[in-house]
């Protein structure tokens, strides 16, 4: 039995379609995946550091995680375009890397303790157990 569609019905599906597609974000088309490469390159563009004082092994962590909870269509625009507005996804990026903490999906997971970039930014601390120098080396004044 052949379903009896009006022009106007058609019209009206294909506008309809149309004002659907024109007001999905952009992110609803992206396919590719993010490497582990570009997802460095992004990562030190939004921490503001150089992509060589990133941990590469944090960083494949980093991006397994964020690729399990779906934030692949948007690291993939941010990669590949630097105005793009992906929601929270680039905080997400910046969070994990400054706190070491990710979210897996199935609950957090610590990625990296002591490569978290918290400890660069708080020059003042380092991470728990990390030896700051020989015995006695807080008795002296920091160097200048």
């Amino acid at each position: 039995m052949k379903p009896n569609i009006t022009r106007r019905e058609a019209f009206l599906g294909g506008a309809s379609l149309a004002a659907l597609a024109a007001g999905l974000p952009r992110w609803a088309f992206a396919e590719d995946v993010v490497t582990a490469e570009q997802f460095l390159a992004l990562s030190a563009r939004l921490t503001g550091t150089d992509a060589g004082d990133l941990d590469t092994t944090m960083a494949a962590k980093l991006l397994q995680a964020m690729l399990a909870t779906g934030r692949g269509p948007g690291l993939t625009l941010l990669a590949t375009d630097t105005q793009v507005d992906t929601g929270s996804v680039a905080n997400d990026v910046v969070s994990a890397w400054y706190s070491g903490v990710v979210d897996t999906g199935k609950g957090l997971a610590v990625a990296g303790f002591t490569d978290a970039l918290m400890w660069n930014a708080l020059d003042f601390t380092k991470p728990f157990a990390f030896c700051g120098g020989e015995t006695g080396y807080w008795a002296d004044p920091p160097q200048s």
